[in-house]
């Protein structure tokens, strides 16, 4: 009798899982950037590079930081997808067509342009703004407020800290290292936004990559990034030298935009920082926040998205609210 089932083939075993690819183009880039800092850090301790020890330090940690994310897989892409925007298509249509933008991302996270535009902007503001209101001037308010402050040096050290201070805005070599720390700054600031941003959406039930926040954090902040730092850039040389605050006005100038304008931070430091919250570009960049991470995620509903916004946005109030109060003698 001939078996029934000798014609029977066993199906084919289901094809693995391809993993996706890693972002293994960041560790040229972070071995790079952490030999720069060990010969910034080496010139600094013999003395070479006056200020070297601190951009030293800056950029071996950012090499390190690319180094670690350079293992972070990529996104899963699925065939037939959309041509990539350019950079410069996505820095223009942030403003204009947002949306477009952050799905690109879902499959695209490039975030070069982002970053560089916000650092670039920020390094600009930051220069002209020890230069229109002067080193002297910004290092005098400092280390008066400094000597109430719970952060006042030890008096033998009082001197050789405001020496430092000056040096640090007045010396070229330590002006170029200032602006070259604040992209480092920059860079930072976006990949802890971005791992708060990722743990909340997983929390509220998201699905989400790594590179995909990240990208969604550096391109909703460009408007905010571009408005805040060429209105202030625009006021700073209409307002007098004088009228300018040396250490409120060195993140914006731009406050006639919320409801701070209605408290004084020295005498209301808090409600000073609750009021700055709440304005036209305040609730612009929240807004911009939660459609990122809405249409860049793999799985991310409104819900999520808000949610994850909102929360990220009182953490921030209160933060802020918090050292207001502590360090009150800075604002007034």
């Amino acid at each position: 009798m001939s078996d029934p089932n000798q014609e029977f083939h066993a199906p084919p075993p289901a094809p693995a899982e391809q993993k996706a690819p890693r972002a293994s183009h960041l560790l040229p880039y972070g071995i790079g950037l952490f030999v720069i800092g060990l010969i910034a850090l080496i010139l600094g301790i013999v003395k070479v590079l006056p200020g070297g020890i601190g951009t030293g330090l800056a950029f071996a940690f950012w090499g390190i930081l690319l180094f670690a994310f350079s293992f972070i897989p990529l996104p899963k892409t699925k065939g037939g997808e959309e041509p990539p925007m350019s950079g410069p298509a996505k820095l223009a249509g942030i403003f204009f067509e947002p949306t477009r933008v952050f799905r690109d991302l879902r499959a695209n996270p490039r975030w070069l342009a982002a970053f560089l535009t916000i650092a670039i902007l920020n390094a600009i503001y930051g220069a002209a703004f020890v230069q229109r209101v002067t080193a002297t001037r910004i290092v005098d308010f400092t280390m008066e407020k400094m000597e109430s402050s719970p952060i006042k040096p030890p008096p033998d050290r009082m001197a050789d800290t405001k020496e430092q201070m000056l040096q640090s805005m007045t010396q070229t070599s330590q002006r170029v290292q200032t602006a070259a720390k604040s992209f480092v700054g920059v860079f930072v600031l976006i990949a802890f936004v971005a791992a708060l941003c990722l743990l909340a959406v997983m929390a509220f039930g998201g699905s989400m990559n790594f590179w995909q926040a990240f990208a969604a954090v550096a391109y909703g902040y460009v408007p905010i990034a571009v408005v805040s730092r060429v209105a202030s850039l625009i006021i700073l040389y209409l307002k007098s030298p004088e009228d300018i605050h040396p250490v409120l006005d060195q993140e914006t100038l731009l406050h006639y935009d919320n409801l701070g304008v209605l408290f004084s931070p020295a005498e209301h430091p808090a409600l000073y920082v609750l009021g700055s919250v709440i304005g036209l570009l305040s609730f612009y960049g929240l807004w911009l926040r939660a459609k990122g991470l809405q249409n860049a995620g793999y799985k991310v509903s409104s819900s999520a998205a808000w949610g994850t916004a909102i929360t990220l946005w009182v953490l921030a109030l209160l933060l802020g609210m918090v050292f207001a109060t502590l360090f009150a003698g800075f604002m007034s």
